[in-house]
């Protein structure tokens, strides 16, 4: 097979890159065979499909990506208005960066995945849910605690927490259909709003950045 001890992480990582780049359904096998320089009887000896290939992409970009950055960002150590205000702020620079780098806003691909293929991948989707209920109960500890200190008015933290999951993901999904990261620009004015962040905690926490 050749460099055959990493030629599934090579998969996993091209695959990702590429349903990124251009969409789950757009890619091929060969694509991805092609991009990670592996030969496609290779493919078949770690996956049974793309859709099996996919699902461990998605989690190994969870693994290594995702948990550790939000792990550090949302950890307790560090205060729950600061951890919510400062994800909000860092999702513009975040995207504005992949802009200049790619060229275009790539989006999120988790839910860019997901919403492609709906029902139509029952193994890549549950992954996809999977992972956006992981991400949303960081926002949703972080607003709990904001709660019992204060910061924000009382609410309900989980289902404040879906709304926010929402108004991020929608406005990911918006910049990438307008290919301009500039709706991402305010992201973290419209939290602030959701949230009913209280004037002063608002202003305590953009002073902490």
């Amino acid at each position: 097979m050749g460099r055959t001890s990493d030629a599934n992480e090579r998969l996993m990582d091209a695959a990702l890159d590429l349903m990124w780049e251009e969409s789950y359904g757009a890619v091929s096998i060969d694509d991805i065979c092609k991009r990670a320089e592996v030969k496609k009887g290779s493919f078949y000896y770690f996956f049974a499909s793309k859709a099996e290939l996919a699902v461990a992409a998605l989690e190994k970009m969870w693994r290594n990506d995702w948990k550790p950055s939000l792990d550090a960002r949302f950890s307790s150590s560090v205060p729950p208005l600061e951890r919510l205000t400062g994800y909000l702020d860092g999702i513009y620079t975040k995207h504005l960066e992949n802009f200049k780098k790619k060229g275009k806003v790539l989006g999120c691909p988790v839910c860019s995945v997901g919403s492609e293929i709906s029902t139509q991948e029952v193994d890549v989707n549950g992954k996809v849910r999977e992972i956006m209920s992981r991400k949303r109960r960081y926002y949703e500890s972080a607003i709990r605690d904001a709660v019992a200190e204060g910061a924000i008015e009382p609410c309900d933290p989980t289902e404040k927490a879906m709304a926010l999951l929402c108004l991020i993901e929608g406005a990911i999904s918006q910049a990438r259909i307008m290919n301009d990261p500039e709706p991402l620009r305010n992201l973290g004015t419209a939290g602030h709003d959701l949230l009913r962040m209280k004037p002063g905690a608002a202003v305590s926490a953009a002073a902490a950045h």
